[in-house]
């Protein structure tokens, strides 16, 4: 019984009152930064990898330490494996902008919340946005 009072009262004390403009801040705010996710098109959820390379003919050059390449690569997991997907010369800027993407929709994401929470705690988690 002791414990379940003193969760309420955490909870409780963990309240904040938020003023009408510092509600619509954080609205427009989550609003502002849930824009930013939504233009982010080119998400790839992976890593780089560079990869160098020999051939199977005996007398080529990358037997003698002149290597094929830089390949690039995206390892992704797929099926809770780790697969390594081949980047076209071509589409090298896309998926690299595509990486850096994803790395900021986390970012993205953990404000968004953050300011979620913060509404929560002042009792406005619903209000719509402008």
């Amino acid at each position: 019984m002791g414990c379940i009072a003193y969760i309420r009262y955490a909870i409780q004390d963990d309240m904040t009152t938020l003023t009408r403009s510092q509600v619509r801040a954080l609205v427009r705010n989550r609003s502002r930064l849930l824009r930013e996710l939504a233009a982010l098109s080119l998400l790839i959820r992976g890593s780089y990898l560079e990869r160098f390379s020999t051939c199977s003919r005996p007398d080529c050059a990358c037997h003698r330490g002149e290597r094929h390449g830089p390949r690039e690569y995206v390892v992704v997991s797929r099926e809770q494996k780790q697969r390594q997907v081949y980047v076209p010369k071509a589409q090298l800027q896309a998926v690299r902008a595509g990486l850096l993407q994803y790395q900021r929709m986390i970012e993205l994401a953990d404000k968004i919340s953050e300011i979620n929470l913060k509404l929560m705690r002042g009792g406005a988690l619903d209000e719509s946005d402008p």
